[in-house]
């Protein structure tokens, strides 16, 4: 496993798919996954601090994990199956680990709201990631680069190296 942040959310230019980016923390590796509108809603609304009068979906699933003392440890991007990702929350609750399957765009808008730790594992970023050859500290620049890389990407260009 690999961690990850969240780098951005944007769309793609042909469906106008949200698709949030994830990069990895070690290297300059990018992590495409298309979501659906609501929760690129629900983590674009936490990073950018904004809030609603009353709680969303995921609000309130963080909110009784608070209340029930149960801690979000971490969320793992963990496979890539027919054009699918597959993600897993951790949680941890009177000292015992247990891992919830997830839709990794539910399992990032909780990780947001957790301050939690993100991840993928390794064959999914050999798979799936796109990897610029150079160091990239402009986000400016980054976000250029992905917006050209959207024009051109499909879906099933992530459809696990059978070519």
């Amino acid at each position: 496993m690999q961690e990850m942040v969240i780098y951005g959310v944007s769309f793609d230019m042909v469906g106008k798919q949200p698709i949030v980016l994830l990069k990895t923390v070690d290297s300059n590796k990018f992590l495409p996954i298309w979501i659906g509108h609501p929760e690129a809603a629900a983590i674009l609304m936490k990073l950018q601090g904004a809030t609603t009068p009353r709680p969303m979906t995921h609000d309130l699933l963080s909110e009784m994990l608070s209340e029930l003392e149960v801690n979000c440890t971490r969320v793992s991007v963990t496979e890539l199956k027919e054009n699918t990702f597959y993600a897993s929350i951790t949680l941890t609750v009177n000292g015992r680990e247990l891992e919830i399957d997830s839709r990794p765009s539910d399992a990032l808008a909780l990780a947001v709201r957790a301050g939690a730790p993100i991840f993928a594992a390794e064959d999914v970023i050999a798979e799936s990631a796109i990897e610029f050859e150079h160091e990239v500290e402009d986000t400016e620049e980054v976000v250029e680069k992905f917006k050209d890389f959207l024009d051109r990407v499909t879906p099933e260009d992530f459809a696990g190296g059978e070519s």
